[in-house]
């Protein structure tokens, strides 16, 4: 499994908890591995440490998009599935420190596949104002 893959899954983990309540994060996390057949130890360990990464930084990595948001907008009315998309790109780029070009292309992909027609320019436009911010 590649890592746009693990990614991929990853994503649809975290959209999965977006629309659900979340009780038993480690649980959520063995079922859906389980459920979707995932055997790949690189690919297991990825979505844990991103699920379990984003869990316990989220409300810092919920303030970056806040903060980059237009002034109109509030967190609320972003899409499930671009929230998910940003929170993953987020903790990759500020806790994993992965090339910030490379993310943000993944990240762009995933809104195209997944996301609305709109959906690739607002990820786009949030995560470069992101990085923007650290330069």
């Amino acid at each position: 499994m590649n890592r746009s893959t693990m990614r991929e899954q990853a994503f649809k983990l975290i959209y999965s908890l977006e629309m659900q309540k979340q009780e038993n994060l480690e649980n959520q996390l063995d079922l859906y591995i389980e459920a979707n057949n995932i055997e790949n130890n690189d690919a297991i360990e990825y979505i844990k440490d991103a699920i379990l990464g984003i869990e316990e930084n989220k409300e810092k990595i919920l303030a970056y998009i806040e903060k980059n948001l237009k002034s109109d907008w509030k967190i609320d009315r972003i899409s499930k599935i671009d929230l998910a998309i940003l929170k993953l790109a987020i903790y990759e780029i500020k806790y994993k420190k992965l090339p910030y070009k490379v993310v943000i292309n993944e990240a762009v992909e995933l809104a195209k596949k997944y996301g609305e027609d709109n959906s690739k320019k607002f990820v786009n436009g949030i995560l470069a104002s992101i990085v923007k911010e650290e330069e």
